[in-house]
Formats: structure tokens, C-alpha cells, sequence
């Protein structure tokens, strides 16, 4: 039994519309906790309004192509984010943690919509070849301001755990 590329486009579709579920979750649950790191706090809020367009945009490809988001994929990736999110309140070191995975997750949602991007051109989808492009650009910038301010992150992070009396995890 064969599979098309526009079968792969939709069912990898529905992969990152669950991705991007699990991403807003988590991203959500770490920018509650970090009153002490507003810019990196500042910074993933804008990330979540930029999840939350990329999830519609994924929601658009897939209605072209007459399918929806897979209900239990997506379930799956919310429950993913609920138990990272119970892991990272239990971290001492919540917030260098979690700029980690951070960084990591941003790498996962570049690979996907790399290959999202090589089947959508393969499909003949130009349209969700061009949302592609444009949540990949998110992407990375998320993941390049991540790590350049990694270091940054983490100095607070030592400076507020040497320092009595002081919260240093988030």
C-alpha cells in the first residue's frame, strides 16, 4: 500500500497543530512562573501570540485539504505539557530548565516544518508551503533569541540563588 504526499502533508499537518497545542501549553505554563525574568517572561508571551496564529494557520492547511486536527493527537500534546509543566514547579532551577527545553522545543518545531515545507512543495500546496515559511522564520528567531540570551538567563539565575531571601527558580 502506497501513501501520497498530500496523506503525509495532512497527517504531518495534524502532527504540528498538536505540537503547537502542547508549545502554547507549556509556554503558558512557564510564563506564569517567571516574575522574576520579565524580559525572558515578555518574551515568550509574544511567542505564545505567535503560536496561537501559527496553530490557525495549520487549522487553514488542513481545512483546504478537507481534514481537521487530529482530537487525540492534540490531547496527547496537552497532556505532555501538563506533566512538563508539573516537572518544571518542582525545579530548583525552574528557569534555566526550562530556557533548555525551550531551545530544544523550538529545534523539534524547525525540523517538523522543514519537512512540513518538502511535502507540502511535493503535494503541489503552495499555501501551506508559504505558512511554512513563515512559522519556520518564527521559529527560528525564537529559537536564536533563546539561546543568545541563555547565557544572560542563567547568570540571573546564579546571582539570584547565591543571594538569602532571594527566589532565584522563577
Amino acid at each position: 500500500m502506497t501513501t501520497t504526499p498530500q496523506e503525509h502533508l495532512v497527517d504531518w499537518l495534524r502532527d504540528a497543530h498538536a505540537m503547537e497545542q502542547q508549545a502554547e501549553a507549556m509556554l503558558e505554563a512557564q510564563a506564569e512562573r517567571l516574575d522574576n525574568y520579565p524580559q525572558l517572561r515578555e518574551r515568550i508571551r509574544q511567542h505564545i501570540d505567535e503560536t496561537r496564529w501559527q496553530r490557525a494557520q495549520l487549522e487553514s492547511c488542513l481545512e483546504r485539504h478537507g481534514a481537521s486536527p487530529s482530537t487525540m493527537k492534540d490531547l496527547t500534546g496537552k497532556l505532555m505539557a501538563f506533566g512538563q509543566g508539573l516537572g518544571g514547579m518542582l525545579a530548583t532551577d525552574e528557569v534555566v530548565k526550562g530556557a533548555m527545553a525551550g531551545y530544544v522545543f523550538e529545534n523539534l518545531e524547525i525540523a517538523s516544518y522543514t519537512a512540513l515545507m518538502v511535502a507540502a512543495e511535493a503535494a503541489g500546496d503552495d499555501l501551506t508551503l508559504d505558512a511554512c515559511r513563515k512559522i519556520l522564520a518564527q521559529e527560528h528567531a525564537m529559537a536564536a533569541w533563546l539561546l543568545e540570551h541563555l547565557p544572560e538567563t542563567t547568570g540571573a539565575f546564579l546571582s539570584r540563588s547565591a543571594t538569602p531571601g532571594v527566589t532565584a527558580s522563577h
